[in-house]
């Protein structure tokens, strides 16, 4: 049970592709930067501000946010200490700032772990196989990951919108392929990289702003597809780490947006409740 509720929790807020781990490292690679040649920002009147504020502008234009509903299908691998966990294949369906509903398949026995329902105030979540339902409240997501994050948070992950995007942005580096920003929030400080060309999010680097912590996160978006002008990255990765380390990949096989979805979820009277 533990291994599928960390996959609601973190696994289908993220991921990459089903690409081989060599060709994933090999993107990763390619958006890293030496932070000790970026330009900072420190000069309210200097040029380099209005710099920044015309590429938040841009990434912001990339951001999902006019749509009514969300649906997707995805494959997901996970490994954690204790290996490669088996593979996964998750059902989304969305509507916009009110629900999120999941439903968690073992791939290789091709029956329902799960059926997850989120809303901004409730967590549901059906254990089929144990036939166990609990119910908690949305902080229940930010309890098991460790992490501060709320339903909206959750719906930005699953779009691929960037998430933890602090307004003081203290310095930034330019090349021909990628712009990269690093800004300082109160949780973290973040490393975000962003191709030079269409303004899409390619890289996000999250380290935990207590000195007292060693929590980092790496996530990875690649895969875009521009359907009807939304460009939607299908291949995630993301990688967390403190006391262990998290890997996840995820491979959104179908998505669309704007059809009509049912939300189905009733309780079996057999089903004990936690």
């Amino acid at each position: 049970m533990k291994y599928y509720v960390y996959l609601l929790a973190f696994v289908l807020i993220t991921g990459a592709g089903c690409r081989s781990a060599k060709k994933i490292q090999t993107a990763i690679t390619k958006t890293k930067t030496d932070t000790t040649q970026m330009i900072l920002v420190n000069n309210a009147h200097a040029d380099s501000v209005a710099v920044i504020h015309d590429l938040m502008g841009k990434l912001n234009s990339n951001r999902i946010s006019h749509f009514n509903t969300f649906s997707a299908k995805v494959k997901v691998n996970y490994r954690d200490k204790e290996g490669e966990q088996p593979e996964l294949t998750v059902f989304i369906r969305m509507k916009k700032d009110s629900i999120i509903w999941l439903s968690v398949n073992a791939t290789i026995f091709s029956y329902e772990a799960l059926r997850v329902l989120i809303t901004p105030d409730s967590v549901i979540v059906l254990n089929k196989k144990d036939k166990i339902v609990q119910y908690r409240s949305v902080n229940y997501l930010k309890e098991l990951v460790n992490l501060p994050f709320d339903f909206y948070t959750l719906q930005d992950l699953l779009l691929g919108n960037p998430v933890y995007l602090d307004s003081n942005v203290v310095s930034y580096k330019k090349n021909d392929q990628s712009i990269t920003l690093m800004s300082a929030g109160p949780q973290f400080k973040h490393l975000l990289s962003i191709t030079n060309n269409d303004f899409l999010l390619q890289h996000s680097k999250l380290d935990d702003a207590d000195p007292l912590r060693n929590r980092t996160a790496d996530l990875t978006y690649t895969g875009y597809e521009n359907v009807n002008g939304v460009k939607f990255a299908t291949e995630r990765r993301v990688s967390v780490s403190e006391k262990g380390k998290l890997d996840i990949d995820m491979n959104f096989k179908q998505f669309s947006f704007n059809e009509t979805l049912s939300y189905p979820f009733s309780v079996p009277k057999n089903f004990k409740r936690q």
